[in-house]
């Protein structure tokens, strides 16, 4: 007998909602249920063609209406709070959402009270890791053929709020998630307050792990370009050294300088990949089905999710804490705790004060 399909709700139907919605409807361990937008026409149009016959433009009442397993909204980041706690108070099994996960150190370890008291899985999209080049970097690395690995690092033009969280989940990636144990860094440029993914020009921070590897991360107009690669938002290197060599990504898009390239101690090769979410979707669509799976059944070992919350987390911790150092000047150590000012404000004041 086939497995009863985990029911579904989309919340936020922009690009990415609909990427989500889309990759649920076309899984058959899943059934779309219901989905929501404030634009009343964006929830017109995504019924009609989605298939689904319940639409709302209030997400509470789209999760009272139709009681989901699982919860998916591609807000803007100001609203990452507000839909959990809608996620959690309406008794789903799992929210899945996008990054940056929060706003604030403070908004984030609430979340996270409130979705581990309740016994709610959390899934972030981190879904470029699907990606055949980021894939082929990881078994490079594992292979043992860049030797011991030293560093790990990721650079995108694009703004902290937007791109910092993808550059320090694949680089934590690649050194096997070791814990970050503290945090320096630099910040300038207001500009990108203004955005909806408000943050300074320029992040650029240095990560010591607990296993002795060192991390560098780079955000914003000033960091390094990645001229191999079209698209602004593709222009994303991320990789790791090691003794006898290195390994890295470039995220670009198919025929537009997308793929990955290493010097190892078998000599220098690289190959194609591109950024493309009709690939990386479904298997991020899938291992959630094998998540709920697993818990249902009570096995020992449960497939965790490799975009779980808690891995998003740590990550988040490490942004807070580039900024926090970028506001004080000094190292920040982790874990974090909460902090008496949301640390985006509290760097504004200092770089406004810089004139």
């Amino acid at each position: 007998m086939a497995e009863k399909p985990y029911t579904v709700a989309v919340a936020a139907l922009g690009k990415r909602g609909m990427h989500h919605a889309t990759a649920v409807k076309n899984n058959s361990r899943f059934q779309l249920v219901g989905v929501c937008d404030i634009d009343e026409s964006r929830v017109e149009t995504a019924k009609a063609q989605l298939g689904v016959a319940y639409g709302s433009t209030d997400a509470t009442k789209m999760l009272a209406d139709t009681k989901p397993d699982v919860f998916i909204f591609c807000t803007l980041p100001q609203l990452r709070l507000p839909m959990i706690k809608a996620g959690v108070e309406a008794g789903v099994k799992l929210i899945a959402y996008e990054k940056p996960i929060a706003t604030s150190m403070n908004e984030a370890l609430e979340m996270f009270e409130l979705t581990r008291a309740a016994g709610v899985k959390t899934v972030v999209s981190h879904q470029h890791r699907y990606g055949d080049h980021y894939a082929k970097v990881k078994e490079i690395i594992e292979s043992g053929a860049i030797g011991r690995v030293h560093t790990v690092y990721g650079t995108s033009i694009g703004w902290m709020m937007h791109m910092f969280s993808h550059m320090i989940e694949y680089a934590s990636w690649y050194n096997d998630y070791a814990d970050p144990v503290w945090v320096a860094a630099q910040a300038w440029g207001t500009e990108k307050y203004a955005d909806v993914h408000t943050s300074p020009d320029y992040v650029g921070a240095i990560v010591q792990f607990a296993n002795g590897v060192r991390g560098y991360i780079e955000t914003g107009a000033d960091a390094p370009d990645v001229p191999e690669v079209d698209s602004m938002w593709q222009k994303c290197r991320i990789g790791a050294q090691g003794t006898d060599g290195f390994a890295e990504v470039l995220t670009g898009k198919a025929g537009k300088g997308g793929g990955w390239r290493a010097v190892t101690r078998n000599g220098a090769w690289g190959g194609p990949g591109a950024m493309d979410y009709d690939h990386d979707m479904p298997p991020y669509i899938d291992q959630i089905a094998d998540w709920l799976d697993d818990d249902a059944q009570g096995v020992a070992t449960p497939r965790v999710h490799p975009c779980n919350g808690e891995r998003a987390l740590k990550g988040f911790a490490v942004m807070m804490a580039a900024l926090r150092s970028a506001t004080t000047g000094g190292r920040v150590d982790l874990p974090l705790g909460r902090s008496a000012e949301p640390e985006l404000d509290a760097l504004k004041k200092v770089l406004d004060s810089r004139g």
